[in-house]
């Protein structure tokens, strides 16, 4: 696809004329009301969760984009959700981890905290959905009970050491772009 998103946009969201043209780079703007919109990048967070044998949790996408491929935990932030709030919400609505439940809280080794980021190119229904995927990390002491059936995007989940990842596996490319860094610096996960 590679085309920039506001091509897409041909009318004005304001006034709904069809002058809605270019202003630069990042912003369209109206020539008949003078409306401006910049165009930024959605929020999403991706999650790399390990257990104390240095095994990552690994998800298999049940949906396009890159249906069957590997990915980790994650999605996008909702309006009025903080980034942290929806690490935790997807973490439990793809893999049943609640990060927020007593039970879960004494597994934890690491809690979640932030890591790094990588932008993104997220085709979604014919349209180039550019994100910032904010990656997190939190550390359990046994994920083997997650191992198998995934829940919502994900079709299965996987415990797979990280010094065996391969980033090629992974079919999003910001994601294979975390598990290049996470493999060649291992540090980042301890």
């Amino acid at each position: 696809m590679n085309t920039h998103p506001l091509s897409q946009f041909k009318y004005c969201p304001r006034c709904g004329k069809h002058t809605f043209v270019a202003r630069n780079v990042k912003a369209n703007h109206c020539e008949a009301c003078d409306f401006v919109y910049y165009f930024n990048p959605s929020s999403a967070c991706a999650l790399l969760v390990t257990d104390k044998q240095d095994r990552l949790l690994v998800a298999i996408r049940a949906n396009e984009p890159a249906r069957g491929s590997y990915d980790l935990p994650g999605g996008f932030v909702d309006l009025h959700e903080t980034v942290e709030e929806a690490a935790i919400r997807e973490l439990y609505e793809e893999t049943g981890i609640d990060l927020n439940a007593s039970e879960i809280q004494a597994q934890i080794i690491t809690p979640l905290h932030y890591l790094f980021s990588e932008p993104n190119i997220y085709p979604y229904s014919g349209f180039e959905v550019h994100t910032t995927d904010l990656i997190f990390h939190v550390k359990m002491k046994d994920l083997s009970p997650y191992v198998g059936k995934g829940r919502d995007d994900v079709s299965e989940l996987l415990l797979i050491p990280i010094a065996e990842l391969t980033p090629k596996d992974f079919g999003l490319e910001s994601i294979s772009k975390v598990i290049t860094k996470v493999t060649r610096q291992p540090d980042l996960l301890k």
